[in-house]
């Protein structure tokens, strides 16, 4: 999936992708400055992994990655597409950058929200960093249609899942009627009404894969000014997530 480099290029040997890439998970498991990647290990230096990182997210990689690991997944029936959670998750952010704003559950101290919807197993098909301040209903349709298509099975890729589970967070008649254009079921409780039974043993999985993602250092607090950055990171943590449920798949 990686881009080529040039036969050709002015400079020095490039350090090779793969070392890069360690030490990009280096970084995303250990939460070290760049310039602290130790030397000694062959990662290069962390001017080197960072603008690695950098060109890789413009190629649309990490991104590609997760779709090729969610295709597997499909293939192998790991996917349960008869119901999707959304759900949102505050972090701080540091030093500040785009898509921040002050955060209503810190303090109004500068953070990001990250979007999250999963399967019905928990595995995370999408994540969309917004400000701190953003409502998580603002983000339901957003989250649905950013589903990239999932091959694996015979006949169209799928994108839609039969139903969508969500607290009163998004309630919203209107998010509600474009649902069901979209052919999905909203589950959603109403604001003032008692919640729908049963919803929260079916929605624990969005709580699951935050503290999946969360397990990753360097989600745990927002340092990148770039969202773009940002994602990279976040996107990698999803491919992993279901490297390890593919591998215990085929174990």
């Amino acid at each position: 999936m990686l881009p080529p480099w040039p036969e050709k290029a002015p400079g020095p040997r490039p350090v090779p992708d793969r070392l890069c890439l360690q030490g990009i998970l280096y970084v995303l498991h250990n939460d070290i400055a760049w310039q602290l990647l130790p030397l000694e290990l062959g990662f290069g230096s962390g001017q080197t992994c960072w603008w690695r990182l950098d060109r890789w997210q413009k190629a649309g990689i990490f991104d590609r990655l997760h779709q090729t690991l969610l295709a597997e997944l499909n293939a192998a029936g790991e996917l349960d597409w008869s119901r999707a959670c959304v759900d949102g998750s505050h972090v701080r952010a540091k030093k500040g950058g785009a898509d921040t704003g002050p955060s209503p559950v810190d303090r109004r101290k500068t953070g990001s929200k990250r979007h999250l919807i999963c399967d019905g197993h928990g595995t995370p098909l999408k994540v969309i960093t917004t400000a701190a301040n953003v409502n998580d209903v603002t983000q339901t349709l957003a989250l649905v249609d950013s589903i990239p298509p999932v091959a694996g099975r015979p006949g169209r890729p799928r994108r839609r899942p039969q139903a969508l589970l969500g607290d009163k967070g998004y309630d919203s008649d209107s998010h509600r009627r474009e649902l069901r254009k979209r052919r999905t079921l909203p589950v959603i409780s109403r604001r003032g009404a008692p919640n729908i039974e049963g919803l929260g043993k079916l929605r624990y999985v969005v709580e699951q894969t935050f503290a999946l993602l969360h397990q990753f250092k360097r989600l745990a607090v927002r340092w990148e000014r770039r969202t773009e950055l940002h994602n990279a990171f976040v996107s990698l943590a999803c491919s992993l997530i279901c490297w390890r449920r593919l591998k215990k798949a085929h174990s």
